[in-house]
């Protein structure tokens, strides 16, 4: 071996005969880049020989491993067989058997050998190869088998570091160096993706380089000594090549091969492409190559070992086919694609630079022009050879100087002769040492020059986006990272550069605190003025993006609440209108993948932070959209989801027409289909992610008319209904959901969903619900022009999604919801049936689709529980509007009557806040006014006061209910939950009360009594107190109270009004009143004389409405009872002449509206909403129907012989409370 090497050694002497005695460090590749014709054959001659020598030694010891297998167990009791002798040259029989007239060809043979390396993937052997082509005459030496084999249609392995330099879509969070390294940095020492070989003689001086780089230091790293420093920065002797090559003569000149483009070359087949093909990957391969390795079973990418989810393999890449054409016309006019293959390059030329100097392509001899370097070249090279001395010199005095200002002036010139020199190779080799790195560091934690800081840093930024050795030096040691980041913040900007190439943990981000700073530099801009590898900005966005997602803890939208004051970045900081501005100005970044990216996560934080904000972000990234698509080609599943996320919530806009925008931004932006990029990713999509990808789909395919067939909807609604079903997947049902209540397109300036308020809506909820003033502000009564477009387009496209999803497979959508209906989970339950609920509604407004029946049989029962059982009054309210639209159709009108008694109770109970409540009990009580099932009384409680005599009066105030009795004892009694429990009593006044009234501006009750006193009375905290006594001098049979005075019937004729200061006056003094009635500044009086009049407070004018009348024989008809409900006036007495004992007067126009013809004596009316109670002197209580004065039934309240002195009904007409003569008070309840 040592023979080979010292050959070797001798033909790169040769070549670098000529140079200058200046010691530079330059790398053996240039060296064999640089050599004439008869040396590099020479070089050929040498690897043929190693080659044989090495396959010699080889054939040798596999004989000797056969015969120590073959011996088995004997071997170890006898002596083993010795090993053999190395053979350390070839025979002459083998090495010069071809004589020198052949040499041309062993040339050709030996060229054609290095080009044609075959290297199979599967486990053919070497003879079944062989049978396949035929052997090449003349060019084969004897005693070794050598194969001239055309292009390969079997894919060739491709060598592990090839694999490893190959960059797959990122996954994580950060950005890789490598990448930036590939970008910025083609160094010609790192090894080609076309070298078929992973170790090459070329490239020892390389991987020397590398190892003496990438060798720990100590741990006290102390300054290198001057000697040590220049020995480290001394280069090879033998990598200096010369810089002008002695020319050889042209017979000895060999022609060169012009070197292949890498991106021609198939990495399967070594061999330029016929018919490429760029799978999903983004991998180039040879249709036939690529087609042999998916037919044996295989399911990744060769290279980048990603998995191909497509079954069949995309185009041709006619643009890639076309450029070779073009390169194949320019370089080799004379060859056809098919015919002549065109080799690819050899390990040398894939790794060695580009020479210095041109061939010319006038001569007509190669090895002439190979020879000869041109004058700009020899200028190059001298220059080159200049800075790389000066340079020495500088890194020397930066290693070795102690004066910081001397190190400080090397450390500028550094960089400008960095800048000059273009970062080649030996400017790269030189600096990457971890002496010079650590020279630079020293600098950093020494200097207080802010340009020699923002020098330092810039070289070490791009030494590390060049080498990862330097990026293992920085990184060794944690107090150069303290460094950097304190440099930052403090104000150093471009730190944030080599603190992101250097890649820190998410984890560490968070540890370093500097978020202040990142959000300051990006809200800077993009202000580069070193032109540095990576923008500070972009390094800032990045960083800034994984420190949010490691706050955020992944950034999943139910885990936003968190406390600001410990969250690293503060909430004002990420919502300021500059900082937005200025990320999304990131996603159109076109160098950086990362950048955008991080830019989209970061905003995507900031609208989950706060939705306002979402309009902005819109509107800003509106025009960027498109990196950001074309990036979705290229990133892994998780940063997919992110950007389906980012559009998702790009859309939850308040205005539609901005929303739809957005949506043709989405649909025509980007280099490929957004939607069929979408439906691919949704077909491997997993189950949690599914639905959002399906939302977004579906969206892009309504952005215009819907057509019948659609295989992007039927994908996207086939997705929603089938994650609704999966009940194994609780997350994804829930997201499915979420999608089907966002569909309607209705959303609140924060991106809230306003499907569930505008339901409500429906209702026409008098809120006991609490207003949304998202929705007030959503539609407003005095919205202008464009809001009516706005309104309209909204509508339009509620429509539009409806109807896609209630037409697929006729209605299959009602059965999974009807599923999720009955989950136990309340978030799942709540959501689905908000969703259901909207979907039914747009039932009634869409044309008939034939699935009414569907939904009808799937949802009705499920509806009829939610009304009756539900925990929450807004799910019932939800539910009863799906009820009254299944109501519109005359099936669905019969089949909710079958569950009549579950409806009325829970629809008595919403009437009292739902006026659509109201309307369907109108609807279902049609024709039903006479049931007793429809307005169906159940006796709640009673309690017996007959110890205290009659009971004369009773009221409701706040909840509870006042009666009066003979006694003068005055009770309070519980009115809601525990009815007719007794909360205090009192007795103050000395006779009888005959009447109670409530003035419920001031929240008091006023008594009047046979005593002559009116008593003033407040209750608070459960006591009844008695804060005014006013003397009447008259007993008081009825009262009515006003703000400032009292109007009651005294013993004799007329109405006597008390003023609180004492004074009196007389009312209608010819009339003897039985009743009356205090309503907006007018008093009606019924008389004992069946006459009835209406006294204008104001004026002091009077009106009869019904004159009076006297019998001849017997008594008068008088008014027992009187009340004025909804501008009607309702008067009870004996039955007249027609046989009605309750007249209902128009209080406008005193016109008589109505009778009721009872047969009963009306001693007590009381009016509710729907029904009118009539108490008889019997002991019965009529129940008639108020809208259409039709009886529908009778409570018996006491015996024959007491009668029923007084009623009052609660404020939602539910309860009735009747007091009798026997001392009996009774509550009775619609059920």
């Amino acid at each position: 071996m040592r023979h080979f090497a010292a050959r070797r050694a001798s033909a790169a002497a040769a070549a670098a005969a000529g140079r200058s005695d200046e010691d530079t460090a330059l790398p053996a590749m240039r060296v064999l880049s640089m050599m004439s014709g008869a040396q590099a054959q020479e070089m050929r001659v040498l690897e043929r020989e190693y080659e044989m020598v090495l396959d010699a030694n080889c054939r040798a010891y596999a004989l000797y491993l056969r015969r120590i297998l073959e011996a088995g167990e004997a071997s170890t009791l006898s002596s083993p067989p010795h090993p053999p002798e190395l053979v350390f040259g070839v025979g002459a029989d083998e090495d010069d058997r071809g004589g020198d007239e052949d040499a041309p060809d062993k040339d050709e043979s030996a060229s054609s050998q290095n080009s044609f390396r075959y290297n199979p993937m599967w486990a053919e052997t070497e003879e079944e190869l062989g049978d396949l082509y035929p052997r090449r005459q003349g060019s084969v030496k004897q005693g070794r088998r050598d194969l001239m084999r055309p292009p390969s249609l079997y894919p060739q392995r491709v060598p592990p570091h090839l694999i490893v330099q190959q960059h797959s879509p990122p996954t994580n969070r950060g950005i890789p160096v490598a990448r930036l390294r590939a970008e910025h940095s083609p160094s010609p020492a790192a090894p080609s993706d076309d070298s078929m070989e992973e170790s090459s003689s070329d490239l020892g001086a390389g991987k020397e380089e590398k190892r003496a780089a990438a060798s720990p230091p100590s741990s006290s790293k102390p300054r290198p000594h001057a000697d040590d420093a220049l020995l480290l920065l001394s280069p090879d002797p033998a990598s200096s090549p010369s810089p002008v090559p002695a020319p050889a003569p042209e017979t000895e000149e060999t022609p060169q091969p012009v070197a292949t483009p890498k991106d021609f070359v198939c990495p399967i087949t070594s061999q330029v492409f016929d018919d490429p093909v760029t799978l999903e990957t983004g991998q180039t391969y040879e249709r036939r190559a690529i087609q042999e390795w998916l037919d044996r079973g295989n399911a990744t990418c060769p290279i980048t070992r990603q998995r191909l989810h497509g079954a069949h393999l995309p185009k041709t890449n006619y643009v890639l086919k076309r450029l070779i054409a073009a390169w194949r016309d320019q370089h080799h006019p004379s060859s056809s694609p098919a015919a002549t293959p065109t080799p690819a390059r050899t390990t040398m030329d894939a790794d060695s630079p580009a020479p210095p100097f041109k061939t010319s392509s006038s001569s007509p001899s190669p090895d002439t022009s190979a020879s000869a370097p041109s004058p700009t070249s020899v200028i190059a090279q001298a220059t080159l050879e200049t800075a790389v001395g000066e340079l020495r010199a500088a890194v020397s005095c930066l290693c070795t100087s102690e004066d910081l200002p001397e190190s400080e002036k090397a450390v500028l010139k550094i960089e400008r002769l960095w800048r000059e020199a273009g970062a080649e190779q030996p400017v790269l080799a030189a600096l990457a040492r971890p002496a010079v790195i650590n020279g630079f560091v020293e600098i950093l934690f020494n200097s207080v020059s802010a340009q020699v800081l923002q020098v330092a840093v810039f070289l070490l930024a791009e030494l590390a986006s060049r080498d990862d050795a330097v990026v293992q030096t920085l990184t060794r040691v944690d107090s150069d990272v303290d460094c950097l980041v304190a440099l930052f913040k403090k104000g150093l900007v471009e730190a944030v550069v080599l603190i992101c190439l250097l890649s820190p943990t998410p984890e560490q981000l968070v540890e370093m605190d500097m978020a202040e700073a990142l959000v300051s530099t990006i809200r800077r801009g993009d202000e580069d003025p070193l032109r540095m590898c990576i923008k500070p900005k972009a390094a800032s966005v990045i960083l800034l993006s994984q420190v949010l997602s490691e706050e955020g803890g992944g950034g999943t939208d139910r885990d936003r609440d968190r406390d600001s004051s410990t969250a690293p970045v503060p909430r004002s900081a990420l919502l300021s209108e500059r900082f937005i501005r200025s990320v999304a100005a990131s996603l159109g970044a076109e160098q950086v993948l990362d950048e955008r990216l991080a830019a989209m996560r970061i905003l995507l934080r900031c609208i989950w932070e706060d939705g306002h904000c979402r309009s902005s972000i819109a509107e800003r990234s509106a025009s960027s959209l498109g990196a950001v698509l074309d990036a979705f080609h290229a990133v892994g599943d998780a940063d997919k989801l992110d950007i389906v996320r980012f559009l998702y919530e790009l859309l939850k806009l308040k205005r539609r027409s901005a929303a739809e925008r957005v949506l043709r931004a989405i649909k025509d932006g980007g280099s490929f289909s957004m939607m069929h990029t979408l439906l691919v990713y949704l077909q491997s999509a997993p189950p949690e992610h599914s639905p959002v990808v399906a939302g977004l789909l579906l969206q892009l395919d309504l952005l215009v008319e819907p057509r019948k067939l659609s295989m992007y909807r039927e994908e996207a609604v086939d997705c929603l209904i089938q994650c609704l079903k999966n009940s194994d997947f609780p997350r994804s049902q829930l997201l499915a959901a979420e999608t089907i209540m966002c569909l309607p397109g209705r959303f609140s300036s924060s991106g809230r969903p306003l499907a569930r308020s505008t339901l409500l809506k429906l209702a026409r909820v008098k809120e006991r619900h609490r207003p949304s003033q998202d929705l007030s502000a959503a539609v407003r009564a005095d919205a202008g022009e464009d809001e009516m477009e706005e309104e309209k387009a909204a509508s339009e496209w509620e429509r539009k999604t409806a109807y896609a999803l209630v037409s697929h497979e006729f209605g299959l959508v009602f059965e999974a919801l009807s599923e999720c209906l009955k989950s136990k989970n309340a978030e799942l339950f709540a959501t689905s049936l908000v969703g259901a609920t909207w979907l039914v509604y747009m039932l009634s407004l869409l044309p008939d689709t034939g699935v009414l029946g569907a939904a009808r049989v799937c949802l009705l029962r499920q509806f009829v529980v939610v009304l009756r059982s539900a925990k929450h009054g807004s799910d019932r309210v939800l539910a009863m509007v799906a009820l009254r639209s299944f109501m519109n159709d005359r099936e669905g009108m019969h089949d909710i009557t079958s569950y009549i008694k579950d409806v009325l109770k829970t629809l008595r109970e919403l009437k009292k806040s739902s006026g659509l409540a109201f309307e369907m009990l109108k609807l279902l009580s049609d024709g039903q006014e006479s049931s007793v099932d429809m307005w169906n009384h159940k006796e709640i409680n009673f309690v017996d006061c007959s110890s205290n005599g009659e009971v004369t009066s009773i009221v409701y105030l706040k909840n509870h209910i006042f009666s009066g009795h003979s006694d003068g004892t005055l009770k309070v009694w519980e009115g809601s939950e525990n009815i007719l429990r007794l909360v205090h009593e009192t007795q103050e006044h000395t006779k009888a009360i005959t009447s109670l009234s409530v003035l419920h501006s001031e929240e008091k009750l006023y008594s009047g009594s046979l005593d002559r006193t009116i008593r003033v009375w407040q209750f608070r905290d459960g006591v009844l107190r008695c804060v005014e006594i006013h003397d009447t001098r008259d007993p008081v049979q009825n009262l009515a109270v006003a703000n400032a005075m009292a109007y009651f019937v005294p013993q004799g004729a007329g109405v006597k009004v008390l003023s609180w200061n004492g004074s009196f006056k007389l009312l209608n003094p010819s009339k003897y009143v039985r009743s009356m009635a205090l309503v907006h500044g007018k008093l009606f009086c019924g008389c004992n004389d069946s006459s009835i009049q209406e006294i204008d407070l104001a004026s002091g004018t009077l009106c009869v409405i019904q004159s009076g009348n006297k019998r001849i024989l017997g008594k008068a008809n008088p008014i027992y009872s009187l009340q004025v409900h909804d501008g009607l006036l309702y008067t009870g007495s004996t039955p007249s002449m027609d046989g009605a004992s309750v007249k209902v007067w128009n209080c406008a126009n005193y016109n008589l509206v109505g009778s009721m013809p009872s047969s009963m004596e009306a001693r007590s009316l009381v009016v509710s909403a729907d029904l009118i109670y009539l108490g008889s002197r019997n002991g019965a209580v009529e129940i008639w129907s108020r809208e259409k004065l039709t009886r529908i039934g009778t409570l018996q309240a006491g015996g024959p012989s007491c009668r029923v002195q007084c009623m009052a009904v609660d404020g939602d007409g539910d309860v009735l409370v009747v007091g009798t003569s026997d001392g009996r008070i009774q509550a009775w309840g619609l059920t």
